[in-house]
């Protein structure tokens, strides 16, 4: 696995802060399909943040978004022009994320990092993985190999401490955890289940305390996959 230094990471910016209520996606698999996957931007200075979101925030499928290990969905607003270079037609918002932040990536960001955003305490749990509701937001399924191709993924946090927060202002580095799984990495070890990392490097990502218990899920269903891989 790459080697991460995000103690070294300073002036993160928080751009813009984005809530949603369940709306009507359409339909997938003759299903109706009822999503907040689309946010808009909230044009107060603040938020208040409680113990498992941010104010004004609903999610429609608990069983996969929200509560205590996806407090919130952390993006990089570095991604935005990346994404419409890629012929994407994605604005902030449109991936679900809460939080934009800018000068800050996945490559820097370990599992068990913690972030002070005005009065709330952040701490990282887990990478966002994408799901068929993504595609339909943006127009197209393309998107979700392209996010597990690009890395450009986000990553959720737990509310350490609910507050205030600013909707644009400073995101500042309370305490590192380099030894742990970087989210690049670990977005890479669930969504290509295993593939270019040893058994070993797997094993070692489940000893973060941190980890998000959905996410320890798909690291040992990788693992499984990477000792098969390995005993042929």
């Amino acid at each position: 696995m790459v080697p991460s230094t995000n103690e070294t990471v300073t002036d993160v910016t928080v751009e813009s802060v984005f809530v949603g209520t369940p709306v009507n996606l359409g339909t997938h698999g003759g299903e109706r399909v009822v999503s907040s996957i689309g946010k808009r931007s909230v044009a107060a200075s603040t938020v208040d943040v409680v113990h498992h979101n941010i104010v004004g925030d609903e999610q429609a499928d608990l069983k996969f978004h929200g509560g205590r290990d996806k407090g919130v969905y952390i993006y990089p607003a570095e991604h935005y022009a990346a994404w419409q270079a890629d012929g994407y037609d994605l604005n902030p918002g449109d991936v679900g994320e809460n939080i934009a932040v800018r000068g800050l990536t996945e490559q820097e960001v370990h599992v068990g990092d913690q972030w002070q955003w005005g009065d709330v305490i952040l701490e990282v749990t887990q990478p966002r993985e994408p799901c068929y509701k993504l595609g339909m937001r943006v127009g197209t399924n393309t998107i979700i190999a392209d996010m597990i191709e690009t890395g450009r993924c986000g990553w959720y946090a737990r509310i350490i401490s609910p507050g205030s927060a600013p909707t644009h202002g400073a995101l500042t580095l309370l305490r590192s955890n380099p030894d742990q799984v970087t989210i690049a990495d670990l977005f890479a070890i669930i969504c290509r289940n295993g593939r270019g990392f040893t058994t070993a490097e797997i094993r070692s990502v489940l000893n973060a305390d941190d980890l998000a218990p959905s996410a320890r899920g798909g690291v040992l269903k990788a693992l499984k996959s990477a000792e098969r891989r390995e005993s042929r």
